[in-house]
């Protein structure tokens, strides 16, 4: 991973010198006075104490901090074997359509695949790895680590909003209810960051201060926290995502008034507390996007994923002062580098063929998700035995499922 330690840990992205504040990790409720930038660098020091003593209690390696874990750490070294061994047994595609009686159809999104059982949905994450609109690799263990995480946080946050889930018969396999899917994106964003052309920091550094609706104050810089979390919502159009405004979503008929606001505190709400728990575990929830549907008794669902490494950015919270402060890019748990990779690459929005990811950036994106997984639930990760081809295995399970649900 040698040739790989400046773009994990890249180069300066500000001057420090020239910060107008300093950061804050501080809990902040909905973006309501965007004019002014009011941090409480007071509280750094309590929470850089909670950061500890939560690292402490982790008895998988209690003696390292977390960053030690993430790059260098006897559990890593026995991950990543399991990896390597995997490689070229990633699930990339499916057909249960073909192995599974009474599958009407299948969908294949970028990361899942959908079939429709009449009732219900079977959604299959697969390890494909997508970024910027497209697949770009597959990842062993990805697809279980992204059905995995999803489950442990719709489990945990029921108490802010009822989800869509049904059961779960297989580590890739989520059964879910019907339901119709708002054709929106609700992106919630707690920092000035990014890469791709939706990012706050890409649409902030060419010069737009009004982004969704919010108001941005000058002199903000790369990684830096909002004062309040925001909410940018996008949505679809071909095959990209579009920044909209809230009066946009609603005036083109895409949510109604009522159902806008239901679903922008319920994503507000889940975000705050995936940031509090996250924080426990020492980490930073930087940002994240949520998708909803509507049930056929008209009550709000969360579906899709929550908080997985896909769908957010994570950094490690305790050198994220002193990295920002620096002008370093923090220590993250996400696949930003992966993004970071192919843009210094190809330009991966417009080359119609892009190169193949390296061997060894696929086995360390593969570690994160799994270490993500484990720093979050606390639970060490189950590498399945690949005895039995992984599709026999999904077909077998979900047949099963489907059966005791008719």
């Amino acid at each position: 991973m040698g040739q790989y330690a400046q773009m994990l840990n890249p180069a300066k992205t500000h001057n420090p010198k020239s910060l107008p504040i300093n950061p804050s990790l501080h809990s902040l409720s909905s973006f309501s006075s965007p004019s002014r930038i009011s941090l409480k660098p007071q509280k750094l020091s309590v929470i850089s104490a909670s950061v500890m003593r939560n690292q402490n209690q982790r008895e998988p390696q209690q003696h390292l901090s977390l960053a030690e874990a993430l790059f260098n750490s006897n559990r890593k070294e026995e991950v990543l074997g399991d990896i390597r061994r995997s490689l070229s047994n990633c699930l990339s595609e499916t057909n249960l359509n073909l192995t599974i009686p009474g599958l009407k159809s299948k969908t294949r999104g970028k990361v899942r695949d959908i079939y429709d059982s009449g009732d219900f949905l079977v959604l299959v994450t697969t390890d494909r790895q997508s970024a910027f609109d497209r697949v770009l690799a597959s990842i062993p263990f990805k697809g279980q680590v992204l059905n995995e995480t999803s489950l442990w946080w719709f489990e945990k946050t029921k108490h802010i909003t009822s989800n869509a889930v049904v059961s779960a018969p297989d580590k890739n396999v989520t059964i879910a209810k019907k339901c119709s899917v708002f054709p929106v994106e609700f992106v919630v964003r707690g920092y000035v960051t990014g890469s791709t052309d939706t990012s706050l920091w890409t649409v902030y550094n060419k010069g737009i201060r009004n982004y969704c609706g919010n108001v941005l104050p000058d002199g903000l810089v790369k990684n830096q926290r909002l004062s309040e979390n925001i909410l940018t919502p996008t949505t679809k159009a071909a095959d990209h995502d579009v920044p909209v405004t809230p009066d946009e979503i609603i005036k083109s008929g895409l949510m109604t008034q009522a159902d806008y606001e239901e679903v922008s505190k319920k994503a507000l709400s889940l975000f705050e507390y995936g940031q509090s728990v996250a924080l426990e575990h020492g980490l930073i929830l930087v940002d994240t996007k949520y998708e909803f549907g509507k049930a056929n008794d008209g009550s709000i669902l969360l579906i899709d994923e929550v908080h997985t490494p896909d769908s957010s950015r994570y950094w490690i919270a305790n050198s994220y002062i002193e990295r920002f402060q620096n002008g370093l890019e923090p220590e993250n748990v996400d696949k930003e580098f992966l993004r970071l990779w192919f843009k210094s690459h190809c330009n991966p929005y417009e080359d119609e063929v892009l190169p193949d990811a390296p061997e060894d950036l696929v086995c360390e994106l593969a570690w994160r998700y799994i270490f993500l997984y484990e720093t979050i639930t606390k639970s060490k990760f189950d590498v399945l035995s690949t005895e039995e081809p992984v599709h026999d295995r999904i077909s077998r399970n979900v047949a099963t499922a489907l059966s005791s649900l008719k």
